[in-house]
């Protein structure tokens, strides 16, 4: 297991646990890059251009935006996304499918948050 392996499990672990810090809460967004880069979306941007596409742009905005995060349903997700996109992340995350939108729901705006302090997603995201 290499270090980027082991870091990502730690996050993940607490993540899907519910037992997130604040150390763990910033790592999000690497979290995220590295489990979409394996997918056709490949990036935190790749994905919020779906959602967006998938009529999610009023709470990406607030994501990106310093206020607070409007919250997302695993049903949007799920409709956003599509059956596909769904089942390459949740392979990623190893969960089942039927899992994945949840936890997409309920960390992905975190993460957006994290990689946008600025309202703008980093380049390196």
């Amino acid at each position: 297991m290499s270090l980027l392996e082991g870091v990502l499990g730690e996050v993940l672990k607490g993540v899907l646990n519910g037992n997130v810090n604040q150390q763990q809460q910033s790592q999000l967004p690497d979290v995220f890059g590295n489990i979409l880069k394996n997918t056709d979306l490949g990036s935190i941007g790749g994905l919020l251009k779906q959602l967006q596409e998938g009529g999610l742009e009023k709470q990406i905005g607030s994501w990106l935006g310093n206020g607070q995060n409007l919250p997302v349903s695993p049903t949007q997700i799920k409709e956003a996304l599509g059956n596909e996109q769904v089942k390459q992340i949740a392979k990623q995350l190893g969960l089942p499918g039927r899992a994945a939108p949840g936890e997409i729901s309920r960390f992905f705006p975190e993460a957006v948050n994290q990689a946008s302090p600025t309202g703008e997603l980093g380049t390196a995201h």
